[in-house]
């Protein structure tokens, strides 16, 4: 009983093994982009106090409410896949069930049917001295049958097998299962937790937060704070362009290179064939002449070039792919955003309650668009790209910024959770984010800008609110 219960055990202990270790490798991933953006914002923040602005307060709060949300969204995701699998396992195991009960039956009627039939065996059907046409006929028959019988016996034993197998692959399934819902019910309890800590210290805060939302210094430190953000984000984005562009650069040289070795290879092949039938041909022109032996060139590899070339490209291409970010990537392709300009979604329902270019009180203008949305609100990419930042920032609370290629960005703040990485790729109308109130902002909703090459610009005419 012990073996056959370490036995079950095993297979789960297995998935969950698995499970883990691609979850560690998917954060590995991760890692080098994360580290990157972490010394950008350091930078950014290097010259103002850490604790200056009380929203800093609520930042690990907020984050820690962002991160429970996005992993309780992702492990929500897990569990609906690993259902619909084990209801196709489930299926199968159906379908199989009753073949291997239709095959026994099948069985069972054939060994009656020998049985019947006298169970005859060879041996005395031939010692019988019954007519040899019928022994002939009765004879290919019984190898009929029997191996009609052998047939059925392996095909019973094959879906015997399959079943055993379809079963511990549904183990295996549950066993996921019952991990995400036990890592489900750690994570509602780590939520519940930060939001009540989050509540409490927006009650002890909130004095200090109002006055401090009326600053016009701290709303002019928020806008140049983010524009440092979007144009040392640009400026990375560009130079993995660069860095692209000069490897495909490479590769393309490389290409013509060995396209070069090749044709000077056959070239200098066929001078020498030619050369040597030359000689030959005067040789055996001359009267004393020997015959001449048959020329056979010397096979040339006019193929080495060009392997050497490749193998080549491929170290350059490991070499650049480690110095370079590659979660930075190209996002679209070009000219694909600007072409959508007018046809753009909101990224988030609600209602507008600031417009680009309207005066903040005394303060600055806006260089974005507010809009008013329940908590929770599920926040939207506006078009197809690339995530280039995913992280708390003063001011502007949980923040995503989008690449879409040819140098335009669409940024969103103040969320309640990210529910993307750094690195993601997403389509447009794919869910990023859900819409709160953090970073010190006093409704919940939406903070959205659109940049180009750094510089803010009105999205009225590229969505419809």
């Amino acid at each position: 009983m012990l073996c056959i219960a370490l036995a079950l055990a095993m297979p789960g202990a297995s998935a969950a093994t698995a499970r883990s270790k691609q979850k560690a490798e998917a954060e590995a991933a991760r890692a080098g982009i994360a580290q990157k953006l972490s010394t950008l914002k350091r930078d950014i923040g290097r010259t103002e106090d850490a604790r200056e602005d009380a929203a800093d307060t609520l930042a690990e709060s907020e984050e820690a409410i962002s991160h429970a949300n996005r992993s309780l969204r992702e492990l929500a995701a897990e569990q609906g896949e690993t259902n619909q699998r084990l209801k196709e396992l489930e299926a199968t195991r159906d379908k199989l069930a009753q073949t291997v009960e239709a095959q026994k039956k099948q069985l069972s009627t054939l060994l009656r049917e020998h049985y019947m039939a006298g169970n005859e065996d060879r041996i005395k059907l031939l010692l019988s001295g019954d007519n040899p046409n019928r022994i002939n006929r009765d004879l290919q028959l019984m190898a009929y049958v029997s191996q009609a019988q052998a047939r059925l016996l392996n095909s019973l034993r094959s879906n015997l097998a399959a079943i055993e197998t379809n079963q511990q692959e549904a183990r295996n399934a549950k066993a996921e299962l019952e991990e995400i819902a036990q890592e489900e019910r750690e994570q509602k309890a780590l939520l519940e937790k930060e939001k009540a800590q989050r509540a409490s210290l927006l009650g002890k805060l909130s004095q200090r937060l109002l006055s401090q939302r009326k600053q016009v210094g701290k709303l002019e430190r928020d806008e140049q704070r983010m524009a440092g953000l979007v144009d040392k984000l640009s400026q990375l984005i560009r130079e993995q362009a660069e860095a692209a562009a000069a490897a495909k650069r490479r590769r393309e040289a490389q290409a013509l290179a060995a396209a070069k070795a090749r044709a000077e290879a056959r070239a200098l092949a066929e001078a020498r064939i030619r050369a040597e039938r030359e000689r030959q041909a005067a040789q055996g022109a001359r009267p004393d002449a020997k015959p001449a032996v048959p020329f056979k060139p010397e096979p040339i590899d006019a193929d080495q070039p060009e392997r050497a070339q490749q193998a080549q490209a491929a170290r350059d291409e490991e070499k650049a792919a480690r110095a370079a970010d590659i979660a930075l990537g190209p996002a679209a392709p070009e000219g694909a955003f600007a072409s959508l300009r007018g046809k753009l979604r909101a990224p988030v329902l609600g209602k507008l309650g600031a417009r680009f270019g309207a005066k903040r009180g005394s303060g600055p203008s806006w260089k974005g668009v507010f809009i008013k949305a329940d908590e929770g609100s599920e926040v939207k990419a506006v078009a197809a790209g690339r995530v280039v930042f995913a992280s708390w920032m003063r001011g502007f609370g949980n923040l995503i910024i989008i690449d879409h290629g040819s140098e335009y960005l669409s940024i969103y703040g103040n969320n309640q959770a990210l529910l993307k990485h750094e690195g993601d790729a997403v389509k447009g109308g794919d869910s990023i984010a859900s819409a709160g109130n953090t970073g010190g902002n006093e409704e919940s909703g939406l903070y959205f800008e659109l940049r180009h090459r750094g510089k803010e610009f009105d999205p009225a005419s590229w969505i419809r609110f």
